[in-house]
Order: structure tokens, then C-alpha cells, then sequence
């Protein structure tokens, strides 16, 4: 469970866009945690790298600008398929892992949050440097902060539809699960402008890098289930890896 205290609601939109600024102390983010996360068992990790973590994890607390935020739409705007669903006059094609996954939702919330731009920068400069431990891990805090931030976020949308006796889904990202990435200019039109800080390539990459976007679905005959890796053809997936690396 995520620590809520001290998080700041920077901006509540007129069309119940929310959007959320963290700080590093918002999130349960542990040395031990990037440690499993690198691929180390406790008690067998170099000690270049304990050092590593030690020091960018302090310094990255200083570095993040953690934003995010997801709007819940009215469920007359939403029509569910089994490949997908529509949200207004946009067509999500999604496919048939996700879109079944969302089938029994009465709507759904599209979420974005981001680290912070400081990341990019950050661990490129240490990669140029020479400092190829350092960048690596700089590069993975960055990641799994953005994860641990919509962690958050997604307690948050599940807390803000049970006081109404509503249930979530698991999320789902563009990029995973057969959803075209370049489907995220469509899931930025359905969110208010410069949302996050987020802006998108011209291939639909997020920038800043260390961001994360998504859907997820809600209504009173949909549950949380264990992720479909084993229908899901992209084995760097971070739920794939997370199971992997906490299944000890």
C-alpha cells in the first residue's frame, strides 16, 4: 500500500480531470525494492551498487517532479467492445486482451503521470560519463518511480469510485497487451491540454521518458485479475518483470 499523506491535488478540472503532484516520500520506494528490481537477492548484491542506490536515490529526491492525474468519464460517453471501447466520438482499438478485460466496465478512467523531466537528462549524462552502473540505475529508479507513482494514482481512482460502491480493473497501457502506442494521441485528446507536463513525439513516445499513461475500467461487475503474460508476446513488459522479480 502507497503512503497518501502530504500529496497535493494542484488542479481539479471543470471537466473531473484531477491532477496530482507527489514527492518522493509518497511512495513506498526502498533500496531493498531496486534491489529485487536489478536482479539482486538481498545479501548478494555488489557493493558498486548498494553505493549506487544509496546515493541516486537520495539525489533523486531533489530531481523528481512527480505529476498525475486520470479523468473518470459519465457513462453515456462510453461504449465498451471486445476490442476495445469508444469514448466520445474516439475509437480505442485496444484489442481482445484488453478489450475483454474492460467488458464488464460501465466506464473507464484514462490516467498519465510522469517522474519528471530530470531523469532523461540524468542518466544519459552518467552513461556519457562512463559511469555505466550509476546511469543503469538511475535509469531504473526514474522507472520505478513512475510505476510507483500511478501505484498511487491507481488507489486513488479505486478510492474515489468505492464511496459509490464502484470496482476497477487492472490498467493497461498503449504499447502492451497488442495496443498500438500511437494510440496515445488518442488517450491525450480525451485529457486536458499539457496534462502532466506530458507531451508526445511523432511517433507517440512520452516525454518526459519516465511517464506512463493508460486506462482503466470501472463499474460494480469488474475486478482485479492476475495479468494475461502468458497470451502477451512483449517480455520486457514491467508487470512481467515485476512478477518475476517478486515471486521469491
Amino acid at each position: 500500500m502507497v503512503n497518501e499523506n502530504n500529496y497535493k491535488l494542484i488542479r481539479d478540472f471543470q471537466d473531473d480531470a484531477k491532477m496530482y503532484h507527489l514527492e518522493l516520500q509518497n511512495l513506498n520506494l526502498t533500496a531493498q525494492h531496486l534491489i529485487k528490481t536489478l536482479g539482486y537477492k538481498e545479501g548478494n548484491t555488489p557493493s558498486l551498487y548498494l553505493e549506487k542506490i544509496d546515493q541516486h536515490l537520495m539525489e533523486a529526491k531533489t530531481k523528481v517532479k512527480i505529476r498525475v492525474g486520470f479523468k473518470i468519464f459519465p457513462p453515456e460517453q462510453i461504449q465498451l467492445r471486445s476490442t476495445g471501447f469508444i469514448c466520445g466520438d474516439v475509437n480505442f482499438k485496444t484489442g481482445k486482451i484488453i478489450g475483454n478485460q474492460l467488458m464488464n466496465s460501465e466506464t473507464v478512467a484514462l490516467f498519465a503521470g510522469t517522474a519528471g523531466p530530470a531523469f532523461d537528462q540524468w542518466s544519459r549524462e552518467l552513461f556519457e560519463n562512463g559511469d555505466f552502473p550509476g546511469g543503469y540505475v538511475v535509469d531504473v529508479i526514474g522507472s520505478e518511480i513512475v510505476e510507483a507513482s500511478i501505484d498511487w494514482l491507481e488507489n486513488q481512482i479505486y478510492q474515489s469510485v468505492s464511496n459509490v460502491g464502484k470496482k476497477i480493473t487492472n490498467r493497461f497501457s498503449p504499447g502492451y497487451c497488442g495496443w498500438n502506442v500511437i494510440e496515445q494521441f488518442k488517450l491525450f485528446s480525451q485529457l486536458p491540454d499539457d496534462f502532466c507536463g506530458i507531451s508526445l513525439t511523432q511517433t507517440a513516445l512520452m516525454v518526459p521518458i519516465k511517464s506512463v499513461s493508460g486506462v482503466i475500467g470501472v463499474g460494480d461487475k469488474v475486478e482485479k485479475v492476475a495479468y494475461p503474460c502468458d497470451t502477451c508476446q512483449i517480455k520486457n513488459c514491467y508487470h512481467r518483470r515485476k512478477d518475476e522479480a517478486f515471486k521469491e
